[in-house]
């Protein structure tokens, strides 16, 4: 799908991801896939140039094994000064922490580039998946 290069692009992408795997996919694996997506594409929107057009491209593969669903999401932008790389962010910094958001939550990522632009795409094995998280009591102590 192409999207707009600009903030809102993020929003048709999220949506789009979700109608088409909410039936497919684990609610958990559905909820790290529009984390990941959102924070692609808005990195895109914030460090790349667009695509002729004005635009950055979003995918998807879906293949399924036994274990479950693979997913591989890709977005490809018109690149940018430097290659998307994980930075450290100091407690204080407002941004810098997009990238190890993709890194904790895909099983793996990258960046492929070539003379018309990059491509990010991160990878989610089905057997990478978290288990469901326990709620924690907090005490008062």
């Amino acid at each position: 799908m192409v999207v707009p290069h600009h903030p809102g692009g993020a929003r048709l992408a999220r949506h789009r991801l979700a109608d088409e795997l909410a039936d497919v996919v684990p609610s958990t694996l559905l909820a790290d896939l529009i984390a990941v997506l959102a924070e692609l594409v808005g990195n895109a929107v914030r460090h790349a140039r667009p695509l002729p057009g004005g635009v950055i491209r979003v995918a998807w593969r879906l293949r399924q094994s036994t274990d479950g669903a693979l997913v591989q999401l890709c977005v490809t932008d018109g690149g940018a000064g430097t290659a998307p790389r994980l930075r450290t962010a100091s407690l204080d910094a407002a941004d810098g922490r997009g990238l190890h958001i993709v890194a904790g939550l895909a099983s793996r990522w990258g960046v492929e580039q070539d003379g018309m632009g990059q491509r990010v795409w991160a990878e989610f094995e089905p057997t990478a998946a978290p288990p469901p998280s326990r709620p924690r009591l907090l005490t008062a102590g």
